[in-house]
């Protein structure tokens, strides 16, 4: 079967610099219309993929984003994302992008060609056959992230990807490849567009279910993010004024005292609220 990057084929829209802007953003927005049917269909192998981080996880295992340019970024936005949302340790969700941390703002020269420099770069923490590792290319094609999924297949550690083309040579290296195929981007190739929302939405609920069914989530709250600012401190006060009939005054002391809504309502339960 010949492989067509999919991702990379002319727009179906011409004359952009010619259309009003009225005209450019209801085309840009009929076009992510298509993402979230594109990610519905991958569904069942992303169910697949969360089962067995889930499963990998209880075992101490962690979670690797890994990619390059757009896709890279995601990957380390999504694993940023964590800790305050679900108050892990940074160190169970990684993203690794090609070039290291100031690719996250400039273009780093041909740092996705390196077939080894993906490996080379998940050894720095130790991946092991615990972990699972994400590959992230619009493409398919990036050799950074191919070389890293070999290597893991290599080591017996769990591969999966996410492209936007089907049957590309980064699903060939991935043991649950997630093919989420949005058609030709509104400007030619340029794949941080549809691809990139797509990737997100994907990233989205792997580490929102993974954390979620590892209770990290009590009904629908956040109740292990972290108290952060103003803002966070009031939403987990009023959670624990729902959870525990307390007044906002005292249920914000036990919120303080500490540290999540999830230990202030353990902490009640297991001693009651402290008298002034």
């Amino acid at each position: 079967m010949t492989f067509v990057k999919i991702s990379e084929q002319e727009s179906d829209y011409t004359d952009l610099e010619h259309k009003s802007v009225h005209e450019i953003l209801t085309d840009i927005n009929r076009e992510d219309h298509k993402v979230a049917d594109a990610v519905a269909k991958a569904i069942p192998q992303i169910e697949k993929l969360v089962t067995a981080i889930v499963k990998r996880m209880k075992g101490g295992g962690r979670i690797f984003y890994i990619g390059a340019g757009t896709s890279g970024r995601l990957g380390v936005l999504d694993a940023s994302e964590v800790p305050p949302t679900f108050g892990m340790d940074p160190s169970w969700v990684v993203g690794i992008i090609a070039g290291g941390d100031g690719a996250l703002r400039s273009a780093v020269e041909n740092a996705e060609d390196d077939t080894r420099r993906g490996w080379y770069d998940l050894q720095r923490f130790n991946v092991g056959t615990k972990d699972t590792v994400i590959g992230i290319a619009a493409s398919g094609t990036t050799p950074y992230v191919i070389g890293a999924l070999n290597a893991c297949r290599e080591h017996g550690i769990l591969t999966a990807s996410i492209t936007s083309n089907p049957d590309s040579p980064v699903a060939a290296a991935a043991d649950i490849p997630i093919e989420m195929i949005v058609g030709p981007e509104y400007v030619t190739g340029s794949s941080r567009m549809k691809s990139g929302t797509g990737q997100k939405m994907i990233c989205n609920m792997i580490s929102t279910s993974v954390m979620i069914k590892m209770g990290r989530v009590k009904g629908n709250k956040m109740v292990n993010m972290q108290l952060t600012n103003a803002k966070l401190v009031d939403r987990g006060t009023r959670m624990i004024c729902d959870e525990l009939n307390l007044d906002y005054d005292s249920a914000r002391r036990l919120l303080l005292m500490s540290g999540s809504v999830n230990r202030a309502i353990q902490a009640y339960h297991e001693h009651r609220m402290p008298e002034n």
